[in-house]
């Protein structure tokens, strides 16, 4: 049967590894979820079969997966993993050389899955194997050969579940010492004596035999002596102890004279407790520890009262169920034990108040933990007996987690206590500190966490190394504590670090999930001796400043060291670098140094635009960027003029044979000489052939035909419109007037970039000029004097007459055209 259900498990795997592995890729599924330290979380996942995983992983954690087998090349290439886990899976079939490449693996977990079989083959190439856990997998064995024959650095061993049935002698053949040992052998029915006794030296045992302590109690008595040693913690757990018979395995335990007793989830009645104390009479247990206790009985113990527990040092008890909580008595039953324990902790076992009588018995007490009950503030004053010094030797009290209001009523309660040095009232109901408080002198660490309290008074003892006030509603703390050495605030209100000189002695501050938003170099500096800070989780808006501070810090460069590490300190603000690390963060010169940047981006543009506006300046573009806006805007009024004769049905005719465009300081010879000689009548020549010319010509002026009132510019372009010529005087007054220039500039822009052409325009040169004496903005007229031929005036008055009959003669030309 055993071997149709390995088959049938190896085929499953087989089935349900090659359905994920055919995928359009043809390989195996991948998990990435691996983190800086190489530590690859793959739980919970869903895998069936082993995921492909960087070869570089240190740590893989394949948890609570449906993985059904390992093969021989799941994990090959892993050679630097150190932790493997494959707990909580379905693993029936690993194949023998599944973990050969594994050499550098330490921990390796495979509980919890349905192996039915252990093969020493897994382990053979494990050297270096330091924790192995097999616990809960369906084997009735360990194995026909030792599995554990190789692991030579085995040093935590697990294994048994509810399906073991044997040990035998050389089933821990190869393991020579251990620091833990864990066997689950609830049904275990055969014990070769040995099987565990060559395990030496042996740290911690933790046992589960619950079948052998209610029905073959020889065998647990045999397991008991294999383990036992006297400085060998022994754990027992899931144990039904009811009667006499139950607790004999333990006195093979007392002949060993175990020391250190824990018993986890035990069921136990009146009658047992009794035997067992007496099983243990005389021996020299110091510690013994009891969580998850059900107790049947009535508390009735006295049976026990004459058994010597001298020796019992520390008293532990968690989690304590009593089933008749009506009948059952106090705990003065066991007066006889109290007196002698230095360390009592009843935690979380409903626990409303100990009766000052029981307080009394505790005469030796040094330790005291009330943590997680139902004490009040009236009940613990019961418990401290009014604050009378009783329990004169208690140096640790924590009575956290209870519903404890007032702490003014635990101040008066533990003022009287000498030698207190430690107070832990955290998790309570205290919404406000009074102004003055009691407390002994000798208090040193005070744990006031997960309160409710809004506002710190000088109620703190000055005397305080340790204060914890984290997981409160603080908004600020302003309090001076002279010999602070550890300052815990997290989780509180604060909007910014508390001032240093409150602290001159302060080392360590938590201060983590507040409101912080930020904090610099100067804060720090306030803190004379602060060597450890733990600010992350904070809201930090990160701004320049602080962004280089705790990038130095991270990086070691500040004398502060951040104990928490770099991804606990994460940007909120500004929005763009949201959830982003502080040491990630790469800020721009534009962002960092606004100011500077600002400045010589002015000072460049500045210097830019000046060298812009000589260049443009040089080239005369104001010029031309001048006289193109004066021409479109004239051109625009011209067009209008068009369309007004246009509407009207004519077309308007030359009124003028001639603009005549020239300076005011030649305005002498245009008045005195051009004028008369071309406007004025003439007699008949007889040296002149065309009687034409002896008509007198009509000339445009702008001094005596412009329009007085109308824009310049526009006289301008209507006086070319009516003229069928231009006529220039140049001379080195035209080109050197700005007034002129400005004036005909744009007559100029009109003549030569509109559609006139060089036959329309006449060029009259007074005096002798080249183009180099014309500015380059003249550029077409510089071409035109280049290209056409001109006229000048003649120095000698007899060429005179030769000149205005040249002019008269360019003038008249193409006349009969309009």
């Amino acid at each position: 049967m055993g071997q149709k259900t390995n088959i049938y498990f190896t085929l499953l795997f087989v089935y349900l590894c090659w359905g994920q592995r055919s995928n359009p890729e043809g390989e195996r599924s991948s998990c990435n979820q691996c983190d800086l330290r190489l530590a690859c979380n793959c739980s919970y996942g869903g895998f069936t079969c082993i995921p492909m995983v960087t070869d570089r992983a240190l740590t893989l954690d394949l948890s609570f997966n449906d993985i059904t087998g390992v093969t021989s090349d799941d994990l090959r290439g892993h050679r630097r993993l150190r932790a493997l886990s494959l707990q909580g899976n379905r693993v029936a079939m690993i194949h023998p050389s599944a973990f050969d490449s594994l050499w550098s693996l330490e921990e390796l977990d495979l509980s919890d899955n349905q192996l039915t079989a252990l093969n020493h083959k897994w382990f053979r190439n494990l050297e270096a194997l330091q924790k192995l856990n097999l616990l809960n997998n369906p084997y009735s064995c360990l194995g026909l050969r030792p599995v554990f024959q190789r692991l030579v650095r085995l040093r935590r061993l697990g294994f048994g579940g509810p399906a073991l049935e044997e040990l035998k002698r050389r089933d821990l053949s190869g393991v020579t010492e251990l620091e833990e040992l864990t066997v689950h052998g609830n049904n275990l029915k055969s014990y070769e004596s040995g099987a565990l006794g060559d395990v030496w030296p042996l740290g911690r045992v933790t046992l589960s035999l619950h079948g052998p302590f209610l029905t073959n109690t020889a065998l647990a008595s045999a397991v008991l002596a294999d383990v036992t040693y006297p400085e060998t913690p022994l754990i027992l757990e899931d144990l039904h102890l009811i009667g006499n018979e139950s607790v004999q395995p333990f006195r093979e335990s007392a002949k060993r004279r175990v020391r250190k007793i824990s018993f986890n989830n035990l069921f136990v009645s009146d009658e047992a407790i009794v035997n067992l104390l007496v099983a243990l009479d005389g021996v020299p247990v110091t510690s013994l520890f009891m969580d998850g206790v059900t107790l049947t009985g009535e508390g009735r113990w006295e049976g026990a009262k004459q058994t010597d527990q001298k020796s019992i040092d520390e008293f532990f008890v968690r989690n304590v169920v009593v089933l008749n909580i009506f009948k059952f008595v106090s705990f003065l039953q066991l007066g006889f034990m109290l007196k002698y324990p230095r360390k009592v902790s009843v935690i979380n076992s409903r626990v409303y108040v100990m009766p000052c009588n029981t307080s009394h018995l505790l005469s030796n007490l040094q330790y005291l933990d009330l943590s997680d009950n139902l004490l009040t503030d009236l009940t613990l004053t019961e418990t401290m007996c009014n604050g009378d010094g009783t329990m004169k030797d208690l140096r640790v009290l924590n009575v956290s987690g209870n519903a404890l209001k007032s702490l003014s009523t635990v101040s008066r309660q533990v003022a009287k206590l000498s030698k207190l040095t430690h107070l832990d009232i955290s998790r309570t109901g205290y919404s406000s500190m009074p102004e003055g408080c009691s407390w002994p002198s000798t208090l040193r660490y005070l744990n006031i966490s997960r309160a409710k309290l809004t506002t710190i008074t000088p109620c703190l003892p000055a005397t305080l190394e340790v204060l914890d006030l984290s997981n409160n509603d603080l908004k600020d703390f302003i309090l001076i504590l002279p010999a602070l050495r550890e300052l815990h605030l997290s989780g509180n209100k604060l909007l910014k670090l508390p001032p240093g000189w409150l602290f001159p002695n302060l080392q360590k501050m938590t201060i983590q999930a507040n409101t912080l938003n930020r904090f610099d170099r100067a804060d720090l500096q306030s803190y004379g001796r602060l060597q450890d800070l733990r600010a992350g989780q904070n809201k930090f808006a990160c701004a320049c400043d602080f962004v280089y501070f705790l990038q130095s810090a991270i990086k070691g460069g500040e004398d502060v060291h951040l104990a928490d590490g770099e991804e606990s300190y994460v940007c909120d603000s500004p929005l763009y670098l949201q959830g982003v690390t502080v040491a990630q963060v790469q800020l721009s010169i534009v962002v960092c140094q606004r100011v500077l940047f600002v400045s010589v981006s002015c000072g460049v543009v500045l210097f830019v635009g000046i060298l812009l506006c000589v260049l443009l300046w040089r080239v005369h573009a104001f010029w031309y960027v001048k006289m193109t806006w004066t021409w479109l805007r004239a051109k625009r009024s011209s067009l209008r003029r068009r369309h007004r004769r246009t509407r009207v049905g004519s077309e308007e005719l030359p009124s003028y044979d001639a603009f005549v465009s020239y300076s005011e300081r030649d305005a002498s010879w245009v008045e005195n000489l051009l004028v008369p000689e071309l406007e004025e009548p003439r007699e008949n020549d007889e040296d002149s052939v065309d009687q034409r010319t002896l008509r007198p010509l009509t000339l445009c002026l702008h001094k005596r035909d412009f329009l007085p009132g109308h824009w310049i510019v526009d006289n301008i372009m209507s006086a070319m419109e009516r003229s069928r010529r231009t006529v220039f005087v140049l001379s080195e007054n035209f080109v050197q007037s700005d007034w002129c220039r400005y004036e005909l500039d744009f007559s100029h822009f009109q003549l030569f970039d509109g559609n006139a052409g060089g036959d329309e325009a006449i060029l009259i040169l007074l005096e002798p000029l080249s183009t180099d004496d014309i500015p380059k903005r003249f550029c077409k007229l510089r071409k035109l004097m280049n290209s056409t031929t001109y006229l000048e005036w003649p120095q000698d008055e007899e060429r005179t007459g030769e000149f205005w009959r040249s002019l008269r003669h360019a003038l008249r030309e193409d006349e009969d055209d309009y």
